[in-house]
């Protein structure tokens, strides 16, 4: 009697024409991974992020998410890879990324939410990259600080107050009745007040939302555009009813995207938003204050859980849960005037 592999190995031989090996299971091979620039996640995560994919980090302020994102950048930029930050806040600090190695020549700002015309970059060969700001254009008649000295703002008003007094006004005029309109009574409408308009301002709200759409149209465009290794969609200060209300169809597409391209998809976020779309889910606790020195703030403690990995580096899945010292990590990040410990 024939053995199971002898079997398998006969129809494996009369496949081999359409369908080679067609009962051998395909290896399993690792998704490639670019390293963060820091040795304790890159030992939490057996590399570092994988590429071709989203990676989520979460965490609060001061969670260490900016550091973790713009010591990934700095790798990525030194090794001559090009790199776009989507910055959905305005709360990009130039200057502090510059100091942790970031090659700002190979790195695109996105700035949502700024106006046109408002901020230029000039370069120096001294000093590189510097923002500077449009000072406000003056309107005609108005000073140039904006205010002005009493004796101007008060011009014209001995004018205006004699034409109040005139004689149409102060002259005697015999009693009369007044008579007062009656109120019309107030019907209610069924009817339930309508969605404000795409040009319509309805405050801060209105603002966020614009700044968000426009984030994520601009990623869109770079991922189908190509040539970015790197794209990080900062949206780390936008408050969880906001990026909780992204479709979970653009968080497909720009996985698929990714994968395309074999990109770094680096999303900042205070929740999780973006669910079975992102390959690596790292939440970020608030750091500590280093203790090393009482009188002088020297750097702050981070600690990083392991949540979600889609594509785990080893080819061992364990039966049991593995402990939570594993999927934790902790690492230091060292203020510039303390120098390395």
């Amino acid at each position: 009697m024939p053995t199971a592999q002898h079997l398998r190995a006969q129809i494996e031989a009369n496949l081999a024409a359409r369908i080679p090996s067609a009962l051998t299971p395909l290896p399993r091979v690792p998704s490639p991974v670019a390293p963060t620039g820091i040795r304790e996640i890159d030992a939490l995560l057996r590399g570092g992020f994988p590429v071709g994919a989203i990676s989520e980090v979460v965490g609060q302020e001061c969670s260490g998410r900016t550091s973790l994102a713009l010591a990934f950048v700095a790798g990525m930029t030194q090794e001559g890879k090009v790199c776009a930050w989507v910055d959905v806040s305005d709360t990009l600090h130039p200057e502090s990324a510059a100091a942790l190695g970031v090659d700002l020549s190979r790195l695109l700002w996105i700035r949502c939410g700024v106006l046109p015309g408002t901020v230029t970059l000039t370069q120096s060969p001294q000093r590189g990259l510097r923002m500077t700001e449009k000072k406000p254009q003056v309107k005609p008649g108005l000073p140039a600080g904006g205010g002005g000295h009493p004796r101007m703002e008060s011009k014209g008003l001995s004018t205006a107050v004699s034409d109040l007094l005139g004689p149409s006004v102060t002259a005697p005029r015999c009693a009369e009745a007044l008579r007062k309109p009656r109120p019309e009574p107030r019907q209610a409408s069924p009817q339930l007040t309508p969605f404000p308009a795409p040009g319509t301002n309805t405050g801060p709200k209105r603002k966020l939302w614009s700044r968000l759409e426009q984030g994520l149209k601009v990623s869109d465009l770079l991922l189908q555009a190509g040539g970015f290794s790197c794209i990080v969609l900062d949206m780390g200060s936008l408050p969880a009813e906001y990026a909780l209300r992204v479709p979970l169809a653009t968080w497909f597409r720009f996985r698929a995207a990714a994968e395309r391209l074999q990109a770094n998809v680096l999303l900042l976020t205070q929740h999780a938003c973006s669910r079975n779309s992102a390959g690596l889910v790292l939440r970020l606790n608030p750091g500590n204050v280093d203790n090393y020195d009482s009188t002088v703030f020297t750097g702050l403690e981070h600690k990083a859980e392991l949540t979600r990995q889609r594509f785990p580096q080893d080819n061992v899945f364990p039966l049991r849960k593995q402990p939570q010292s594993v999927q934790t990590a902790a690492w230091q990040t060292r203020t510039v005037w303390a120098g390395p410990r």
